[in-house]
């Protein structure tokens, strides 16, 4: 068997190596119990079946994951397919974020016991007989899912079975996944992992990996009595026509299935597993492996260096302009006698009695204001808990459960938030404000969600959210955070309007006429590229990790791309607000909001973009799932990004009226 193979597309793992147990692991002292391990992720020992106690296990249990493809949104269940099924075996209990995911691990019919070695050993067989219908269904759901390239995930003591394979660069490839099997057309090509054994050759057949072969690397714990721990589990998959289905030997031709096939087909599944002593890896390094292997990585560091330097260099321009050309501006105003002098003036300061002049559709603009401050804090606590190594790889599922609950709890701030500054604007319909709050972008979220969960649902698919967790999902909107909104908005409306430091004159100043590059959207459609340009090469990796199932791990770089994105936001929006200011324009609630808010546009076009270029989905319900997610995503970033802006000018108002004198 040759093993080059052009890189394979690989699983989602979400999380950043696990630093803290990394540090636990490396540290002197007492081993556990005595050592501070995060819930859920405390090492399991093994030993033989001989030695095996309360401290030390002799069973190794495989669990099965969802099986996903990169041409198709939609994932399945183990059961879906016609595999070997466990007889039993009690089910992991699932988090909020893998249901989500759909995620979804059941125990499988694979067991192993500590360093005994297998060798081609039969789990089950399956016959099919064409003429049945149930039988032919079953098979050509299986052809469906080898023709999509769908494939396995399998875990052992936590740990992803990686596929490792030499990729085209001679790079080794670790893959936390394999392929159910593949087809060659009936042109003779060979697709997707076809082309590891050149025996697959017939025409418009499928081979399918009936054999695996097995093999976990374990370390050694140095006290000694306390067996040893899995740091690696490899496999390699292979396929067998058994002649002696009963008493399988792994050898002869590969297990293939033709289009064409009529009468009775058996396929047996077995395999082969091995033990090896790896005394290089440590149990808190072992995901490093697969880690190390992921593409792009190095292309990564080189693209974020290269994004912060011209962050950097763009925020240092921004800085010098505004403040010596504000204090230049200052000064003036301020060392003014006469008022002859200040009819001859002109810019900002003119504007001074309308600038605070309630925006129209101020209802709406401090609902929007309310989400997105919700969706500000959600993200800096969750990247920040992220960062730390909280939300590892092996946790799976946490980080979805930390920001959906986060988000839930953050109710407060956004009710306190729509409050003031709708009271601010004059407004005084409270009660209207408040369900707004709640319900309007919640609700427009929940609702895209929803006929996405259908078209899961009429698909079949292990995404789609079972009815009892989109009932708890909907206790904890209206049971938490509906209430925790209403409470912030009672502090809200309860303080005094916010003080502005200069007085609104009662009769609107009339606005001069605007050059091109000062009207509305001219100004707003510039403002987005400059945010947009700072977040898009991790746009990338984030689409990829989501769509392409690819691990993403790298939140600390992640969490320095938000707070880039944070600062560009507000020096776009605040240099635009001053050259609009200068041009005597004060509409700059709304337009601050946009400005940084149409960075989310170019989300979108550039998610467009993304689906057309690199992605191979096929059929109508993926397409759809990948748009309606999609819009998610831009919603959120709007109000993200709007709200950062608007907070930014805000400041930037206030700041500058507040130094300079008026009468």
């Amino acid at each position: 068997m040759s093993a080059r193979l052009p890189a394979l597309s690989q699983p989602r793992w979400p999380g950043p190596l696990l630093l803290v147990l990394l540090l636990l692991e490396a540290a002197p002292g007492p081993r556990p119990g005595a050592a501070f391990y995060l819930p859920g992720l405390a090492p399991v020992n093994f030993c033989e079946e001989e030695k095996k106690s309360d401290e030390c296990k002799a069973e190794i249990e495989l669990f099965v994951n969802r099986l996903d493809s990169v041409e198709s949104v939609l994932p399945y269940e183990y059961t879906a397919f016609d595999f070997c099924q466990a007889s039993e075996g009690k089910r992991p209990s699932e988090n909020l974020g893998q249901v989500l995911f759909g995620e979804r691990i059941e125990p499988s019919p694979y067991k192993f016991t500590f360093n005994k070695e297998e060798t081609c050993k039969l789990v089950c067989t399956k016959t099919y007989h064409t003429e049945k219908a149930e039988d032919k269904q079953k098979l050509e759901f299986l052809k469906k899912s080898m023709l999509l390239n769908y494939q396995h995930h399998w875990i052992v003591d936590n740990m992803p079975v990686t596929w490792c394979y030499d990729v085209e660069d001679g790079q080794r490839f670790c893959n936390p996944g394999f392929p159910i099997g593949c087809y060659i057309t009936d042109k003779g090509h060979a697709k997707d992992a076809c082309v590891i054994n050149s025996e697959f050759h017939e025409r418009d057949t499928f081979y399918i990996f009936n054999h695996v072969d097995i093999k976990i690397h374990y370390h050694v714990v140095e006290t000694g009595s306390m067996g040893a721990r899995l740091v690696a589990a490899k496999l390699e998959p292979k396929s067998f026509k058994h002649t002696h289905t009963d008493k399988p030997d792994c050898s002869g031709p590969p297990m293939d299935i033709s289009n064409k096939a009529s009468g009775e087909i058996k396929i047996a599944y077995t395999y082969s597993v091995s033990f090896h002593e790896d005394k290089n890896i440590r149990w808190a390094s072992r995901w490093d492996y697969i880690l190390e292997s992921m593409p792009h990585t190095h292309i990564q560091w080189f693209s974020i260096m290269n994004s912060l330097v011209i962050v950097l260099f763009l925020s240092g321009m921004v800085a010098m302009i505004m403040l010596r050309t504000l204090h230049k501006d200052i000064a003036r105003y301020n060392q003014m006698d006469s008022t002859e002098d200040a009819q001859e003036e002109f810019g900002w300061k003119l504007v001074h009695g309308d600038i605070f002049r309630p925006p129209r559709k101020g209802m709406l603009l401090s609902v929007f204001l309310g989400s997105g401050t919700q969706i500000l804090i959600m993200t800096f606590v969750t990247l920040f808990f992220a960062c730390l190594g909280f939300l590892s790889p092996a946790n799976r599922g946490a980080l979805m459960t930390c920001a959906v609950v986060l988000w839930v709890l953050l109710g407060t701030p956004a009710g306190y938030v729509a409050a003031r500054f709708y009271k601010s604007f004059g407004g005084e319909k409270w009660k209207t404000n408040v369900l707004l709050t709640s319900f309007l972008c919640p609700g427009i979220v929940f609702a895209d969600f929803f006929i996405m969960n259908l078209i899961l649902w009429g698909e079949g698919s292990s995404a789609a959210i079972p009815f009892g967790t989109l009932v708890a999902i909907l206790a904890l909107w209206f049971c938490i955070s509906v209430p925790l909104t209403f409470i912030g908005a009672y502090f809200g409306f309860k303080k005094n309007a916010i003080e502005h430091p200069v007085r609104t004159n009662q009769i609107p100043r009339q606005i001069p006429e605007q050059s091109f590059y000062t009207k509305p959207l001219p100004g707003i459609i510039m403002g987005g590229i400059l945010p947009f340009g700072c977040i898009f090469i991790q746009l990338f990796f984030i689409l990829n990790s989501i769509w392409s199932h690819q691990m993403y791990y790298m939140f600390g770089f992640l969490f320095l791309v938000f707070i880039i994105l944070v600062i560009t936001c507000s020096e776009a929006t605040i240099l635009l607000c001053y050259f609009h200011l200068c041009a005597e324009d004060y509409h700059w609630q709304w337009r601050s909001f946009l400005t940084s808010g149409f960075t989310a546009v170019y989300f979108l076009i550039y998610a467009i973009h993304y689906f057309f270029s690199k992605l191979q989905i096929t059929g109508t319900a993926s397409t759809i799932l990948y748009f309606g997610y999609t819009m998610i995503m831009v919603l959120i970033f709007f109000l993200f990004t709007g709200t950062i802006g608007f907070f930014a000018c805000f400041w930037f108002v206030t700041k500058i009226y507040s130094v300079v004198k008026v009468d």
